[in-house]
């Protein structure tokens, strides 16, 4: 006897060892990369912020050099009126939000200065201020030339912390020498350098002196870079930013802490930004991600312990369903519930099984139903020939009675109402041998045999047929017959059979409810006639009408129908060359369309094709 072993206990252990044998390989992998490759990591992270930072920074002083270049236009055409100047430049203020002020200067002399009245308030400044503040701090024109952007600290108050961008401004009709500057708040820069507190981030302007920092009192007071050593200051100075725009340093600042630096210029703006992270903090960082790398494995490995003896459950659990209910389903029990709702391959499994035991249990319920459909129709085949054995039976007394009457009516005097009662006798007596007559004709067993056929013809023989039946149940027949149409090569017969076919499921359809039943032809060209059988029933539903022509298929109810009558209809509208169509009415009811070839039809014998339409009339 062999040992048997679960497949969930296999699929835990397997994941287990998988996974500890991956987590120990990467955690051994980890941390001797950490411990080798601390110092790069670092030199790297440095450089990459630092590069970052100047990176947005000179963005946003090329946003700030379109703005201020718009500036300059504005003031500098000498199309534009003053007034719409000043509302233009108005609205420049108010929609930038950044510009404190903007001045114009040609060779080195201001011509006009322009002031965004509410920030000067908001920060509780005159203009006089910033006029002071500029004249104590003028602006190196000559510097200004040979730079595509000239960016300093001018901070005034800590309410208003700011800079003062400059650029040389050139085209045609513009003076030489001509130079644009502006006061611009510092909530940009501030915001690139305050993102984290992992480092400490800053920015050099221009002229060397701090421009932003996340020390916000270093940029109110202004101050020089005096926290890097003097040597380290010189290896940033000497940055290229066209040959080698990155240097990565460790130092000890003058406060006495040990850090790594990294360091990266603009090439166009000469901003240097600098970032620097004390040497413990990162070897902290390091020693805590390897303590908690060790914890994460030892609860990936408890995780992984929970997680794999769940989904082992999981898998083998709906297996062992599955095995069960095809033991049942093999038993001829189909109807079998699984329980199974996962969305992967064993949720299409027992989807897949579901599938086949509901096809199996619909299979097994048509059969049944073709059975007891075979055995129907063999009762009304059987009541046919009996029904055609008692019309001919009969035909005969009627055949006498009414040799009977025409020879009482000759020996009648015409003006009495016995002759009158005779000639109704004769006339019934015609009626109901003429129906007996169709009746044994359609009955007839008949080879299949074409020819020249008069549709109105046959449907007025049908409506003699039918006329009765539906005439009890509240069915008016009535007829609408185009004149002189065509003739059509058919089986007067089988035509019959499809008429028929379409009256009484009419009848039927109503279900003892008064209603009308019309049949009406048209010619629609010169080779196709149309035959409309219209009633006012319920309709036939869009979904069951692509159905209703497959054999066996009905909707009355058990012993009612075999669901072979318009199986049979279509078959001989097909034989005929013909079409048949399903038109719900918009009112109430619906149409069945017959359309068939005429004698001078020159098409060919079409393929099968059920053309159930269901446009609405």
């Amino acid at each position: 006897m062999k040992f048997h072993i679960p497949i969930r206990f296999k699929l835990m252990t397997t994941l287990i060892v998988v996974i500890a044998l991956v987590v120990g390989m990467i955690t051994y992998a980890m941390a001797t990369l950490f411990h080798s490759d601390k110092t790069t990591y670092i030199y790297d992270l440095t450089s990459i912020i630092a590069r970052h930072v100047v990176e947005e920074a000179h963005a946003v002083h090329i946003g700030y050099k379109e703005r201020l270049l718009l500036f300059s236009r504005i003031i500098l055409d000498p199309n534009l009126p003053q007034s719409d100047k000043g509302t233009l430049l108005s609205k420049l203020f108010e929609d930038i939000g950044e510009f404190v002020s903007v001045t114009l200067y040609e060779d080195g002399d201001e011509q006009i200065a322009i002031y965004d009245a509410k920030s000067l308030e908001r920060a509780q400044l005159l203009k006089s201020d910033v006029i002071a503040y500029r004249q104590n701090n003028p602006i190196p024109f000559d510097e200004i030339k040979n730079q595509s952007i000239y960016v300093v600290n001018s901070t005034i108050t800590r309410e208003l912390p700011s800079m003062t961008i400059a650029v040389a401004i050139k085209g045609d009709g513009i003076p030489e020498n001509t130079i644009v500057a502006a006061m611009v708040r510092l909530d940009s820069m501030l915001d690139i350098v305050s993102r984290s507190d992992a480092y400490d981030a800053f920015i050099i302007g221009s002229d060397g002196m701090v421009l932003a920092h996340n020390d916000i009192v270093r940029v109110v007071e202004n101050r020089e870079i005096d926290w890097i050593p003097p040597d380290a200051m010189k290896k940033v100075g000497a940055i290229n930013a066209n040959t080698s725009p990155i240097i990565t340093l460790e130092y000890t600042t003058l406060e006495g802490v040990d850090v790594v630096a990294g360091f990266a210029q603009s090439k166009t703006d000469y901003l240097t930004a600098g970032v620097h992270i004390p040497r413990t903090a990162a070897y902290l960082t390091t020693r805590e991600l390897l303590v908690n790398l060790t914890w994460v494995a030892l609860l990936l490995l408890i995780f992984a312990a929970m997680l794999g003896f769940f989904w082992a459950q999981r898998i083998t659990r709906p297996i062992e369903r599955l095995s069960e209910a095809t033991k049942l389903v093999g038993t001829g029990n189909f109807d079998v519930e699984i329980d199974v709702e996962s969305n992967d391959e064993i949720g299409d499994l027992a989807g897949s099984f579901r599938h086949m035991a509901l096809g199996l249990h619909d299979r097994d319920a048509e059969l049944k139903t073709a059975q007891y459909a075979l055995v129907q129709a063999e009762k009304l085949a059987a009541f046919g020939k009996l029904g055609a054995g008692i019309a001919h039976e009969v035909k005969n007394p009627l055949t006498g009675i009414l040799g009977y009457t025409h020879l009482s009516l000759r020996k009648v005097d015409k003006e009495t109402n016995l002759y009158k009662n005779l000639k109704i006798i004769e006339k019934e007596t015609k009626r109901c041998k003429l129906i007996i007559d169709n009746l044994l004709k359609f009955s007839r067993q008949e080879e299949f045999h074409k020819e020249a056929t008069d549709i109105n013809e046959v449907i007025n023989d049908t409506i003699d047929i039918v006329n009765h039946q539906l005439t009890i149940n509240q069915v008016a027949l009535n007829r609408e017959l185009a004149h002189e149409l065509p003739l059509v090569y058919a089986d007067a017969n089988q035509i019959q059979q499809v008429l028929m076919n379409f009256c009484i499921n009419a009848q039927q359809a109503l279900d003892g409810t008064p209603g009308e039943v019309k049949i009406s032809t048209r010619q629609l060209d010169d080779e196709t006639i149309e035959i409309r059988v219209c009633d006012t029933g319920p309709g036939i539903p869009p979904e069951i009408q692509q159905k209703i022509f497959e054999p066996f298929f009905t909707t009355k109810p058990t012993g009612e129908g075999t669901g072979l009558g318009l199986s049979v209809t279509f078959g001989i509208v097909r034989d005929h060359q013909g079409d048949i169509s399903i038109v719900n009415n918009v009112t109430k009811g619906v149409c069945f369309i017959v359309t068939l070839p005429t004698m001078s039809s020159k098409k060919l014998p079409r393929s099968s094709k059920r053309n159930n339409s269901t446009t609405e009339l």
